[in-house]
Order: structure tokens, then sequence, then C-alpha cells
């Protein structure tokens, strides 16, 4: 296998393979370097996670939901104010996070990553978002 090149938000660490997990239930396989936080591993693999603040930590439209046990690995890292923009998340759950603010690391391979079942997205029209 050759060696990948990766631009634009992309970690540098070890390539790590996981899933996102559509609301319709079928599952869309994504790689990307460790250290590429989950709204990014989306966008550069044409997964419909929308992101519109551009992971500023202004809105809620990357959220996610994590599996248990790695929600508890990652929950040290939740803030106050992602917190906060949860709150307004449709389908929250315990484990829900928002995208990008979750750093993609080995604990993630062959792993789930949910989208909710329902989102409020700020664009319209289907636009789907581009990597940068």
């Amino acid at each position: 296998a050759g060696s990948r090149r990766w631009h634009g938000g992309l970690g540098t660490g070890p390539v790590v393979d996981f899933d996102f997990v559509m609301a319709d239930g079928t599952k869309h396989r994504v790689s990307v370097p460790g250290g590429t936080n989950l709204l990014e591993a989306a966008h550069h693999n044409g997964v419909p996670l929308e992101g519109a603040c551009e992971a500023s930590l202004a809105c809620s439209t990357c959220h996610v939901i994590l599996p248990d046990d790695l929600y508890e690995r990652f929950e040290d890292k939740l803030t106050e104010a992602e917190e906060d923009l949860l709150d307004v998340a449709p389908g929250l759950t315990s484990c829900s996070r928002l995208g990008c603010q979750v750093l993609v690391d080995e604990s993630l391979q062959d792993r789930q990553i949910q989208l909710p079942k329902h989102t409020v997205n700020f664009y319209v029209d289907g636009f789907v978002p581009e990597p940068h």
C-alpha cells in the first residue's frame, strides 16, 4: 500500500479506521490520521456532519454520539462551553459530544460513531459540507 498525503485540518498520527453510523443505520467507513477531530474526519470522507461554525465551538451541528466506553475515555476533555452547546442539540444522549471537540486516536480503531437521528442544520437546500 502506498503512503497517503493528508491536507488541511487533519492530524499527523497513525491512521485510524472507524465507522460513522448514519441516522438511517447505514455505516460509512473512514480512515484518518490520529489527531484529526471527528468533524474533519467526516468532512474529508463525505459524511454529512454539518459543522456550521467550522469548529469554533459556537454551534451544535456536529453533534455525535459515542459508545459508552469511548465517552468515558474522552469525558475529561468536555468543557462547560461544549456542555452548554450540547444542551440545544436535538437527540442529546448521555454520551453526546461535539465532533469538533473529539480527536481521533487509537481507541477509535474499528469503533462506531453514531450520528443523531435528527439534526437542526443551519444550511438549507441539501448543502453538503466540503473539506477545506
